[in-house]
């Protein structure tokens, strides 16, 4: 898509700049070509970077032209000078477009205010070009976002189904290659929604963005809960009560609000757990102890879906839907 954007932007600079009789058509094409860019955000802030790197770097090269001549000579003289300074102005983006227009001015041999002219209006039309198509179109994204969450929240269930059968079974074998899967789905998501990001001018959505990083911070919490289940090598009553957990969480990991269920099971469960008589042996201790840790990393879990996302009884109540799942 960005390449048909750039021959569109393309055609339009050139055509514009014969319709005005503009002197250089081709080099308005070609500085359309530079100025197609993957965002809108990014699209203006590069393109308003090309643009006054151009003036800048025009504004120096007559001055050398004038003083020293058409040489090839003063070319090497004018990146030397020219290319810290349009860095030292925050306009690096532009140093290749600032580039293309002093060596057009450098091949005509002639300085005058009507070069000049001619030299912005040929950065106007071209760039102005490809800013008008990148606004006017850019890839609809919710899509994409929609199936890469779709899924991470499969990945994450099968996370949760096989812990719960590990607590099971301490036995089961499992490859643990949903948690790869998810950590790369969760960085393509989040490039994905930063990319949307940038292409919402007016009121951005920032709830795809907070999703994938919900994700992220989620995976920390189960890296650290595959170290405990390690620690389970007996089946015990406590592993089965914690794997009920799990069950319940691999269903609503998909949810689309914070329900709050698995967290009442979780502390109705911690409650129990104080009732229970105390381990007769060294390993009942150790293996308790690690199923208890074990909750204690998934009431963390928990705690980062409640605090990036409203409540089931706030979108009851008429609140925006949102995107997260739990």
């Amino acid at each position: 898509m960005r390449i048909v954007k750039t021959a569109i932007a393309t055609l339009l600079a050139i055509l514009i700049a014969e319709f005005t009789g503009v002197d250089g058509a081709l080099s308005a094409g070609l500085l359309a070509i530079l100025g197609v860019d993957v965002t809108r955000k990014r699209s203006l802030v590069t393109i308003s970077a090309r643009f006054f790197a151009s003036i800048l770097g025009l504004i120096l090269a007559f001055i050398l032209f004038h003083v020293l001549g058409f040489h090839i000579w003063v070319l090497a003289i004018y990146i030397l000078i020219a290319f810290p300074l349009i860095t030292k102005a925050r306009f690096k983006e532009g140093i290749v477009t600032s580039s293309v227009v002093v060596f057009r001015v450098f091949g005509g041999e002639e300085i005058s205010w009507q070069v000049m002219l001619t030299q912005v209006e040929l950065l106007i039309i071209g760039l102005g070009s490809a800013l008008l198509v990148n606004f006017l179109y850019m890839p609809k994204t919710e899509e994409k976002l929609l199936d890469i969450r779709r899924q991470v929240d499969g990945r994450f269930s099968v996370i949760f189904q096989q812990i719960a059968a590990s607590l099971r079974d301490p036995y089961h074998l499992w490859d643990g290659k949903e948690l790869t899967e998810a950590a790369k789905l969760v960085d393509e998501g989040l490039s994905a929604a930063k990319r949307a990001l940038e292409n919402q001018m007016i009121y951005p959505n920032e709830a795809w963005t907070v999703y994938f990083y919900m994700r992220k911070q989620q995976l920390d919490r189960i890296e650290g809960m595959m170290e405990l289940i390690s620690q389970v090598y007996q089946r015990m009553p406590q592993g089965e009560f914690a794997a009920l957990l799990f069950d319940r969480l691999s269903i609503d990991v998909g949810q689309e609000e914070y329900t709050g269920i698995t967290e009442q099971m979780l502390a109705e469960l911690e409650q129990q757990f104080k009732t229970m008589e105390l381990p007769s042996t060294r390993e009942e201790f150790e293996i308790r102890s690690a199923i208890l840790q074990l909750c204690r990393e998934l009431s963390l879990y928990l705690e980062v879906s409640k605090k990036s996302k409203a409540p089931a009884p706030l979108k009851a109540a008429g609140r925006k839907k949102t995107l997260l799942g739990r």
